[in-house]
């Protein structure tokens, strides 16, 4: 081996390793923490949207199953409320394959069947009142301001797209959230203003408010005509 061979070798085997860069952060969120996965993302943007005046909310997703001959097939049910926060308010529930496209049937069902209810200074109800669907039973009744929403699971979802913000509301009978939105449903309709009233009476709105000033309820003076 000559003196040149020699030297070359030793320069090679010297060099040092090529250093890296400092590494970027990783992909899917700011300073490399990867963001909510795929099923995440679908019920977080799901459960309360703004789709122009409506704002639509995702009560219960469950799986469910279809027993066939060649074995079961797999699809998921969503139960959705649609409310403008005004005084109207829908509900539908939807099933398919994937979860979206679940919600967005039964998104589109619950803005078909909207009710409109008549609220008292537009934040509670104008007298108490009880609803029940099969096995679910519920009482919402009317509260001064400051109350607050005191209501939980199905219910609450329901009177928040309606724009209630003052109500007490409990749950007597099954948790089932479609008897209970049902339920819930079936007191709503039950619901009457004072002019309502005094239509359905031939009497004057000021009549019926002097009635309720002087103890009696509104659904005491609904039932009397």
């Amino acid at each position: 081996m000559t003196d040149e061979t020699a030297a070359g070798s030793g320069a090679e085997s010297t060099e040092q390793p090529r250093s890296r860069g400092p590494r970027g952060p990783r992909r899917g969120g700011p300073g490399g923490e990867r963001g909510p996965r795929r099923g995440q993302r679908d019920q977080q943007s799901s459960e309360e949207r703004a789709e122009g005046e409506l704002v639509d909310k995702l009560v219960a997703i469950n799986r469910v199953a279809k027993v066939v001959k060649g074995g079961k097939n797999f699809a998921f049910a969503a139960l959705v409320v649609v409310g403008d926060k005004k005084g109207r308010v829908g509900f539908g529930h939807g099933k398919a394959r994937e979860v979206p496209e679940a919600i967005r049937k039964a998104t589109e069902e619950a803005k078909k069947s909207m009710i409109r209810v008549p609220l008292r200074e537009g934040r509670t109800l104008h007298h108490d009142g009880r609803g029940h669907w099969g096995a679910g039973k519920v009482m919402l009744r009317a509260a001064p301001a400051g109350t607050g929403l005191i209501a939980g699971g199905p219910m609450r979802a329901v009177l928040e797209v309606l724009g209630v913000s003052d109500v007490v509301a409990k749950s007597a009978g099954s948790s089932n959230p479609y008897n209970m939105v049902r339920a819930t449903f079936d007191a709503l309709k039950l619901q009457s203003s004072p002019r309502q009233v005094a239509n359905r009476r031939g009497l004057k709105v000021s009549d019926i408010v002097n009635r309720r000033k002087d103890g009696a309820s509104l659904g005491e003076v609904a039932a009397e005509g």
